[in-house]
């Protein structure tokens, strides 16, 4: 980073000190989207969160080649997407585009509270509405569970109501060091005043000062989207990452994409899902009924 910019940023965030844990009864949240070929969730995933109190998007698009580009149109049109970046770089600067947005948000639209979020991720909340937990803290940073989601073929991916849990031993299940089993970071939400930078995947966010709770708030990931949707997801998201000269971050990327440069990757995405022991997995409580998203997307599509 620019060292002046981050002095820059430090001292914007010392001035706006004052704000850092005041209660805030209206907060105005935005939405911060990173996305490339998303046509297949992204309108979901804007009825979703509008629907759970979210004011806006900045959403940024690298390179998209699908419907995305009409879709953010279609909601940029009805005032929900508030600016859009045409990112045409090919090297995955995740962290670098995401605080982009992140300044935006901030300086531009008048951001309280900011969500980084990806196109494959739905954040609830059991009280409906995402601002409801924000106006009840004190804190600047909320961290918040991450639940995967368990792939369905054949159905829309907001009918899937099964998530999964952390399998502590992957061996015993035949599953990919990569698995959609593996335990699943937090991620966070975080104040607009007092924000520095955020980490790569969404995961940490740099404030000053900083006072960090946990929340209620749960981010359902569709991280696994079936097996093509793995596959180009693995092979264009490593492509990028290879060109990045900074080796941190991405490492499951970095991991499917050798793979695939050795024919092996389509062999591996059984044991990303657990294809062979599906039923000792839901057996032995690792595989979970959750009708929340289902429930919920009944009443969004009933209202369209």
């Amino acid at each position: 980073m620019n060292y002046r910019f981050a002095l820059k940023k430090f001292s914007i965030a010392v001035i706006e000190g004052y704000k850092a844990f005041r209660p805030c009864p209206a907060p105005r949240l935005i939405m911060t989207l990173l996305v490339k070929n998303e046509e297949d969730m992204l309108e979901e995933n804007l009825l979703f969160h509008k629907a759970m109190g979210v004011d806006g998007f900045i959403i940024t698009d690298n390179n998209s080649t699908d419907c995305t580009p009409e879709i953010i149109r279609k909601y940029q049109e009805k005032g929900w997407v508030l600016e859009v970046i045409d990112e045409k770089a090919t090297n995955y600067e995740q962290k670098k585009w995401v605080d982009r947005m992140v300044w935006k948000a901030k300086r531009d639209y008048k951001a309280d509270w900011v969500i980084n979020a990806d196109a494959d991720e739905l954040w609830y909340t059991p009280s409906g509405n995402l601002k409801s937990e924000l106006m009840a803290t004190t804190a600047n940073v909320l961290t918040c569970e991450v639940k995967c989601v368990y792939p369905e073929d054949g159905k829309p991916f907001w009918l899937w109501n099964q998530t999964v849990e952390p399998v502590t031993d992957p061996g015993r299940y035949q599953l990919s060091q990569y698995s959609l089993f593996g335990r699943q970071n937090n991620k966070v939400i975080h104040r607009a005043a007092g924000y520095l930078q955020i980490s790569m995947g969404n995961h940490k966010v740099a404030m000053f000062p900083k006072r960090k709770e946990a929340s209620k708030i749960r981010v359902y990931h569709y991280n696994i989207r079936g097996k093509q949707p793995f596959l180009e997801k693995m092979i264009n998201g490593g492509r990028q990452l290879e060109q990045n000269p900074r080796k941190h971050g991405g490492r499951h990327w970095r991991y499917f994409y050798q793979l695939h440069k050795e024919g092996l990757l389509e062999a591996e995405y059984d044991k990303v899902v657990g294809t062979a022991s599906f039923d000792l997995l839901k057996r032995d409580g690792y595989i979970r009924t959750d009708s929340t998203i289902p429930d919920l997307f009944a009443v969004l599509n009933k209202n369209r």
